[in-house]
């Protein structure tokens, strides 16, 4: 009989997913040797290879291809355990891996971590910030619990719980205060700065402004919200940005803010999870934390 154990599906599936030794290794917080010889010796169990080495990457063979299936499975299973367990329980306590979208983290988690701490001293929050495809992959595959993103996100096996809607605001240089605001078609005229691809705050945007995806080279992408402010006071064009992210990003640049007319253009952050999850009966806790957290912030801005 071939005795595996749990821990070396788990290095198995993490060597499969980065398909790099050090990478691997520190994700599962241990050491490149370590992971080797867990792999070696899972392989050895086999009785044939399951990655092909190379200078500076893995790859899985065709029999790893197989093998990688059904760990995802049983991976997944063990955890659904564990979670069917803690749900059994009374509170929020545990490990708990939230996402959160770049948009939102800076400016709500600080407030969402300091209440749910304070309200639940045995949860073990851990994060991941990243955008929503990103998200949305790592639910499906059992590697997060839930995340707070832009809704909504139409996937049939996930659950959306809305918690919040929040408006959009221009950005412009300082000089630009008091001038008429600009309808959203004229924003296609203008030097109009946009988050990246693949951030789902970047596409609505686009939305507003009824612009394409593929507008010009010559408008300036960038990498964070806090990267167009500051380009925007440097002179080089406008912005958009959340309302929760106002106080943040612009305290240290020279710009200005102004609201659109009715209809302005929104968004609504929520919760979404996999509605397999045994979890999903105390995600409400979770929503409660950010619903409030946000509701702090609007009062304050």
């Amino acid at each position: 009989m071939i005795n595996l154990t749990l821990r070396q599906l788990r290095y198995f599936e993490a060597l499969a997913r980065h398909r790099h030794f050090g990478r691997a290794a520190a994700s599962c917080a241990i050491t490149q040797p370590a992971l080797s010889m867990q792999i070696r010796e899972m392989e050895d169990a086999l009785g044939t290879a399951l990655f092909e080495r190379g200078a500076r990457q893995v790859r899985l063979t065709a029999f790893g291809e197989t093998v990688a299936r059904r760990v995802e499975g049983i991976l997944r299973a063990v955890d659904d355990l564990g979670d069917l367990a803690r749900a059994s329980g009374r509170g929020l306590d545990g490990p708990l891996r939230l996402g959160v979208i770049p948009t939102v983290a800076p400016y709500l988690l600080p407030a969402v971590i300091g209440r749910l701490m304070r309200l639940h001293a045995g949860l073990d929050l851990r994060l991941r910030e990243t955008v929503t495809p990103r998200l949305i992959a790592e639910l499906a595959d059992g590697r997060l619990d839930a995340a707070i993103v832009a809704l909504p996100v139409s996937e049939p096996a996930l659950a959306e719980q809305p918690l919040f809607t929040e408006s959009f605001v221009l950005v412009r240089p300082a000089a630009d205060a008091g001038r008429p605001v600009p309808a959203p078609d004229r924003l296609r005229e203008m030097r109009l700065l946009l988050l990246e691809e693949g951030h789902c705050f970047r596409d609505q945007a686009l939305s507003f402004c009824a612009m394409q995806s593929d507008r010009p080279r010559e408008l300036l992408d960038g990498s964070s919200l806090s990267t167009l402010v500051q380009m925007v006071g440097a002179g080089i064009g406008v912005t958009l940005i959340p309302e929760m992210a106002v106080a943040v990003e612009t305290r240290s640049a020279p710009v200005s803010i102004a609201r659109f007319a009715d209809p302005q253009p929104r968004r609504t952050i929520g919760l979404i999870w996999r509605r397999s999850n045994p979890l999903a009966a105390k995600f409400g806790a979770i929503s409660d934390a950010v619903r409030e957290c946000a509701a702090s912030l609007a009062q304050a801005s």
